[in-house]
């Protein structure tokens, strides 16, 4: 407040202020403190709603009058600055709510903002879409209306008259002709009104928007288009055809089918089948799978026959082929040794190979069946089949018999006619193929080949000797005697028979034998018995299907074709076939699949069939079986296919209404956790035939208490079994593994052969222990150790943890990587419980 001089008058700071102490200012800025004299007043408590401290009377001056009791100058300076500094927070806060309020309504704006523009972009795109649908329509509807005119015009009967100008953006017609004028135009009219589209009232003068912005299709055609167009309409009149005609087909229709795949067969649009669909009320798209009866809808809609298919067609792409007799080439014979277990069988074809296969048998007899091709002196090429003798590979035998085109039945002169004997000449006779009897073991001082011959004739066997017509060589595997008359006579009963295949044409071949390599994957051996199987061939085989990754024959070499009645090793399957199926090549991978994935379904519903009861009397009377027998529960893996089938067929037949084998799992390859988790779950023991357990399912099993017996002849299995069975368990030669070793490396030394450089992971090795040797969990050999060094010295044993050298007696097939297992025999009691 100013007083008359316009001077400022004397007044109080705020807190700044000492007690009796002015402020007083002077122009420019300058102050000056002046001592005043201040006069004491009385104070007064302020009633209920008076102004507080830091309110506006507080803050004029500081009042004492008006300041409560008890307050002193500073605390009421410190109240005021703290007043102050609140409502400096307060509005530093008002102004931060306010900026962040602020920014989210800008987001909102901005968001809302793309929202509309998104929408609007939009319907912009609807409209375009749907203006040229309408602009495509309209265009279609006077393309027809020109043509009709130009089709009226060519048939009128004035031949003087000049053509008609349809070519003339107008449409407007000629002079000569005034009465068809007004038909056009009420059929546009009509039509329009039907459509709701647009009309051309070209006619009645009217300009359309679409014809002022160039939106007429004829106003910028040239003149070539108009050509064509005429001619297009002078056809049709004349009764030519302008369109293609539809092709009607014969679409084959199973029970369910994918509408891709429909669409395909009818040679249509994904796309228009998918929208036949849901005009009948079907949202499906071109990947789902539609029942019969609607897709037999959709196909005569399309104006297709239709022709209905069973799931069991599928496989009506591998049909036999009418051979055409002028394709037919000569192929070699396909020649199967027959006879009696330990006859001699392996020995003489090894004698015709010039090879050794028999030291490579465990037990000194064949487990597999194997497929050799021989080359004789004269240059005629003959494919072999040595099937095991015992009477558990029956089946296997059955199988050979089925694929063979001559059956060699080998007969021991010191030991005549036996019982697999016989079945080997039943076999035969079932399989209506050709006998040649190899009478072998003449270098015997027992030899008898009259008793041979005599004990042949009880099972109707005649021989050329006895005045027959089956051929009979009398052989010595061991000083080759008669093996020159045995080719001579199996070449000239192969000239007789007039063995002739197809080789230009789709590979067919049945399964000799199956197994599951671990480096290799599923490998099955094939004998090819029609056409040329190829590497990258697609082929389908039993349940399994696959593509030929790689083809191996009998020496081991690769090979990039097979023809007729040569023998392969095949490669590329996805899963181990059963041995005597048929391989049939197809055309694609989607046929292959589909024939495996039927077969498969087949197979597992006639399993299912055969294992269920149909009626309550048959569930009573099984139930009843079950209680009253016992069961031996086993495991089975084996090396390969046919092993473990015949293990299996062996197990069934021990037994009687007492006690019986149960075989919960038989497979192909190493022994793994789930087989060890299986016979614990069981408490069933694993029988592995020529196969070990893994690492990690030797430990499981120690731990589980699960045993795993090993085996590597099968009598020996089956005959375990039975005792097993019958309860008659007297002392056995029991292995307990003792130690494993590593092969790091192999050496050649001079006067011992090669030496494995090994490392003893497991237990200890010793010089008095036997060994195998394993190759990917698979055993190779069986024997005892040559020398068992440490350094430079013999030694008795070798601890875990160390190294050492090792060599095989009679063995020198050894590899880097391969495993050596050691291990002890002992005689122990076994009871069964």
């Amino acid at each position: 407040m100013s007083d008359n001089d316009g001077k400022k008058t004397l007044g109080l700071r705020g807190s700044g202020s000492r007690p009796g102490n002015v402020k007083q200012s002077f122009s420019h800025g300058r102050t000056k403190n002046v001592v005043v004299e201040t006069k004491r007043k009385r104070v007064v408590v302020p009633k209920p709603g008076a102004s507080k401290p830091g309110s506006a009377g507080a803050r004029a001056g500081g009042d004492p009058s008006r300041r409560p009791a008890g307050i002193s100058d500073a605390e009421m300076e410190r109240r005021l600055k703290a007043l102050q500094a609140a409502k400096a927070r307060e509005s530093e806060e008002a102004a931060k709510r306010e900026a962040e309020e602020k920014a989210r309504e800008e987001e909102r704006a901005r968001r809302r903002a793309e929202a509309e523009a998104k929408e609007r972009e939009q319907r912009e795109a609807e409209e375009r879409a749907k203006a040229k649908a309408e602009e495509e329509e309209r265009k279609k509807r006077e393309a027809e209306e020109a043509a009709k005119r130009a089709a009226a015009a060519a048939a009128a009967p004035a031949p003087s008259a000049p053509a008609p100008r349809s070519e003339q953006p107008s449409g407007r017609p000629t002079p000569n002709k005034p009465a068809p004028a007004a038909t056009p135009r009420k059929a546009d009219r009509e039509r329009a009104q039907r459509n709701k589209g647009p009309v051309d009232n070209r006619r009645s003068g009217k300009l359309t928007l679409s014809q002022a912005t160039g939106g007429d299709a004829n106003r910028h055609r040239s003149m070539a288009a108009m050509k064509r167009k005429q001619e297009r309409a002078r056809q049709k009149a004349m009764g030519g055809t302008v369109e293609r005609e539809k092709v009607v087909r014969d679409v084959q229709l199973p029970e369910a089918i994918v509408v891709s795949e429909l669409a395909n067969r009818m040679a249509e649009r994904s796309a228009d089948v998918v929208k036949s669909l849901m005009n009948m009320g079907m949202m499906v798209t071109q990947n789902q799978t539609i029942d019969a009866d609607t897709a037999e809808l959709i196909i005569e809609e399309f104006g297709h026959k239709v022709v209905r298919v069973s799931d069991a067609d599928v496989e009506d792409v591998i049909a036999d082929i009418e051979e055409d007799d002028g394709a037919l080439v000569s192929r070699p014979p396909v020649i199967t040794i027959m006879g009696h277990v330990d006859h001699g069988k392996t020995s003489l074809l090894d004698a015709i190979r010039d090879a050794k296969v028999v030291s490579g048998e465990a037990g000194g007899i064949t487990q597999h069946i194997g497929a050799y091709q021989v080359k004789t002196d004269d240059g005629v090429t003959l494919s072999f089949l040595d099937t095991p003798g015992h009477a558990a590979f029956t089946s296997m035998r059955s199988r050979g018999a089925q694929v063979t085109d001559i059956v060699v039945l080998v007969v021991a002169a010191d030991d005549s006619v036996m019982p697999q004997t016989i079945e080997a000449i039943n076999h035969a006779k079932a399989a209506q193929v050709p006998m040649i009897v190899a009478i072998n073991k003449m270098d015997r001082p027992a030899a008898d080949p009259m008793k041979v011959r005599a004990e042949l004739l009880q099972h109707e066997v005649i021989v050329e000797a006895m005045s027959g017509e089956v051929q009979d060589v009398e052989v010595s595997a061991v000083t080759g005697q008669g093996l020159d008359e045995l080719l001579e006579a199996i070449a000239l009963q192969a000239e007789i028979l007039e063995l002739k295949a197809n080789p230009n044409r789709a590979a067919q071949g049945a399964v000799i034998e199956a197994q599951l390599d671990v480096g290799r994957g599923p490998v099955a051996t094939v004998l090819v018995q029609k056409g040329t199987l190829k590497q990258g061939d697609i082929f389908v085989v039993g349940e399994q299907y696959g593509k030929v990754r790689a083809l191996i024959n009998d020496k081991g070499d690769r090979v990039s074709e097979a023809g007729p009645s040569v023998p392969v090793e095949v490669l590329g399957l996805n899963g181990t076939p059963e041995a005597g199926d048929v391989l049939n090549v197809t055309e694609t991978e989607a046929q292959a699949r589909e024939i495996a994935e039927y077969r498969h379904q087949a197979a597992k519903d006639k399993r299912a069939a055969a294992g269920a009861a149909t009626t309550l009397e048959q569930l009573m009377q099984k139930a009843k079986e079950d209680q009253n027998v016992a069961e031996l529960p086993i495991l089975v893996k084996a090396d390969v296919q046919g092993s473990a089938e015949a293990i299996v067929q062996a197990m069934e037949k021990i037994g009687n209404d007492e006690v019986r084998v149960r075989v919960l799992h038989s497979g192909v390859g190493a022994i793994t956790e789930t087989d060890v988790g299986l016979a614990e779950a069981s408490g069933a023991p694993i029988m592995g035939f020529n196969v070990r357990a893994n690492a990690s399912a030797r430990n499981s099993a120690n731990q589980k208490g699960v045993e795993i017996r090993y085996y590597s002849v099968i009598y020996d299995l089956v005959d375990d079994v039975k005792a097993a069975a019958s309860g008659l368990l007297s002392a056995e030669i029991r292995e307990n593994f003792i130690g494993y070793a590593e092969i790091k490396d192999v050496f050649k030394v001079s006067n011992v052969g090669k030496v494995a450089g090994c490392l003893v992971t497991e237990g200890v090795a010793r010089r008095s222990a036997g060994v195998r040797l394993l190759r990917d969990n698979v055993v190779i050999h069986e024997g005892t150790l040559k020398t068992l060094k440490r350094f430079k010295d013999e030694v008795a044993e070798v601890q875990s943890g160390q190294e050492c050298g090792m060599a095989f007696e009679n063995y020198d097939d050894i590899r880097q990587g391969d495993v050596i297992e050691i291990f002890e025999r002992e005689e122990i009691s076994r009871t069964l419980d």
